[in-house]
C-alpha cells in the first residue's frame, strides 16, 4: 500500500474551501496515476460532492457505496463501527470491550444502521443496478476519514466484486483512520493528514455543513445518476 499526501498541508486545519474545492484537488492528484477503466464510488453523504466533482473532472462512471457508521446508543455522536450495503459489519473490538456492548445491543444498532441504509438506497439509487466494478480500477472517496470504519466496510464490500485495484481518495483523515484501512487499499490518497489524539473532518473545511436528502440528490441529478 503507498500513501500519498500533500507535505504542505499536514497537521493544519482549514485548508479546503469546501468539498467541491477537495475533490478538485484530488482529481488533479489522481489524474497522474492513469484511470482509465475506472470507477469511482462516494460513501453518502459528505463523499458525494467529493465524488460528482472526481467524475467530472477524469470522465470516469460515479456510483455510490452506502454505508452508515454504527451509533453508541447513548452517545450517537460516537460510533463503534460500520455496516455495508450488503450486510458486512466491522466492529471497534476495543470499543465495543471497554463499553460492554452485548451482542443484543450490537444487533439492534446494526438492525437500525440497516433499515437507514435501504432507505438511503431507495432515495439516491432507485432501481439502479450495482454495476459490474471486475477487473476495473476502483476510487472510494469520502469527505474525511476520521475513525475510517466508514471506509473500512465500503473497501470489504467493493473487494468482493473483484476489482483490479482500490485506491482511497479523500480530502483529510487522521493517521490511525489511514493506519486502519491500509491493508485493505492498493492506493490511499489523503491530501490533509492529521495525527493528535483529537480529530475532526469539519476541521480541513472552511465552509462546512450537513448535507441532508436533498442536497444530495441535486448533486446526483446534476450527473444524470438519478433522474431531475
Amino acid at each position: 500500500m503507498r500513501l500519498i499526501d500533500d507535505p504542505s498541508l499536514r497537521e493544519k486545519i482549514f485548508v479546503f474551501k469546501d468539498r467541491e474545492h477537495a475533490g478538485f484537488l484530488l482529481a488533479k492528484v489522481l489524474k497522474k496515476y492513469g484511470t482509465s477503466n475506472a470507477y469511482i464510488f462516494a460513501i453518502p453523504s459528505g463523499g458525494v460532492p467529493v465524488g460528482v466533482i472526481i467524475s467530472r473532472e477524469l470522465d470516469i462512471p460515479f456510483d455510490l457505496a452506502i454505508v452508515r457508521k454504527l451509533h453508541i446508543p447513548w452517545n450517537p455522536e460516537a460510533e463503534f463501527g460500520a455496516v455495508s450495503w450488503d450486510g458486512i459489519v466491522v466492529l471497534n473490538k476495543f470499543l465495543v470491550s471497554s463499553l460492554n456492548l452485548t451482542e443484543d445491543i450490537i444487533r439492534e444498532c446494526i438492525e437500525i444502521e440497516k433499515k437507514e441504509i435501504e432507505r438511503r438506497l431507495k432515495v439516491y439509487r432507485g432501481n439502479r443496478p450495482f454495476p459490474d466494478i471486475k477487473d476495473k480500477e476502483v476510487i472510494i472517496t469520502d469527505d474525511g476519514l476520521a475513525t475510517g470504519f466508514t471506509m473500512l466496510v465500503a473497501l470489504k464490500s467493493i473487494r468482493t466484486k473483484n476489482p483490479k485495484r482500490v485506491i482511497v481518495a479523500a480530502p483529510t483523515g487522521s493517521k490511525n483512520a489511514l493506519e486502519l484501512i491500509s491493508p485493505y487499499a492498493d492506493e490511499i490518497i489523503c491530501l490533509n493528514v492529521r495525527s493528535g489524539p483529537l480529530f475532526a473532518v469539519a476541521d480541513a473545511y472552511r465552509e462546512w455543513y450537513d448535507l441532508c436528502d436533498e442536497d444530495v440528490t441535486n448533486y446526483l441529478k446534476e450527473i444524470n445518476f438519478i433522474d431531475s
